[in-house]
């Protein structure tokens, strides 16, 4: 199997720490910059994305939280990462959801001038400004309520899906400077615990923290 991935990407950072963790060296690392839109690639996978999981036989597996999920369920022989009980195993599955549909949808205004995309300085205000308002609030009073990682002692995919992603509020450092203490602290934890990973983590937060352009000191604005 081959494991396509962007390096500096929080959506490869998750199967990347996942592979490390069960030292599943036989997954071949590929670096999929600028191939995503070749015959071969989209052949393989038409949305052109990373990371993608490519089977020996030609067939993919795509998503970032679905390439997590097949890797647990089938490497991880003692079950920490994605344990078998049904009730966790529900709220793992509601974590990753919610990071996809609730998470980082408010991330892409606040993050992806690091690429050199446009972004809108009002939207990202907009959006930092539901992270704060309730998208961390959930985090940290339900999620982290009485554990220090997502409803369990030990680090899950759930973790690995929300953590690395947090790591693109750097790129407005006047927003990260704000964000709470116990989602610093969460972030900080959740990457300290896969530090066969650290390469990467690192390359994302240089990336975040050397960005200079347009926006870096933008100021978040709350409603009154």
């Amino acid at each position: 199997m081959k494991l396509h991935v962007m390096p500096p990407s929080a959506n490869s950072h998750g199967p990347l720490a996942v592979i490390n963790k069960l030292k599943l060296t036989d997954i071949v690392i590929e670096n999929g910059y600028g191939k995503t839109r070749t015959p071969e690639f989209l052949a393989m996978n038409p949305c052109h994305c990373c990371p993608c999981l490519e089977f020996d036989d030609g067939d993919a597996i795509w998503e970032s939280c679905a390439i997590m999920r097949y890797l647990a369920v089938n490497y991880d022989t003692e079950n920490s990462l994605y344990p078998n009980d049904a009730k966790m195993r529900g709220r793992i599955d509601m974590i990753m959801d919610w990071r996809q549909t609730s998470l980082y949808p408010c991330l892409p205004d606040i993050a992806y001038v690091i690429f050199g995309m446009q972004c809108s300085d009002e939207g990202a205000q907009k959006s930092f400004a539901k992270l704060m308002d309730e998208h961390f609030k959930t985090l940290t009073d339900v999620f982290l309520k009485d554990t220090p990682f997502c409803y369990s002692e030990k680090p899950t995919i759930a973790d690995l899906a929300v953590a690395p992603c947090l790591t693109f509020i750097k790129a407005r450092s006047k927003f990260w400077e704000v964000v709470p203490d116990k989602v610093k602290q969460y972030h900080a934890r959740v990457l300290e615990a896969f530090p066969e990973t650290k390469e990467n983590f690192d390359m994302l937060d240089g990336m975040c923290t050397g960005y200079s352009g347009k926006g870096k000191d933008l100021e978040p604005v709350f409603d009154a």
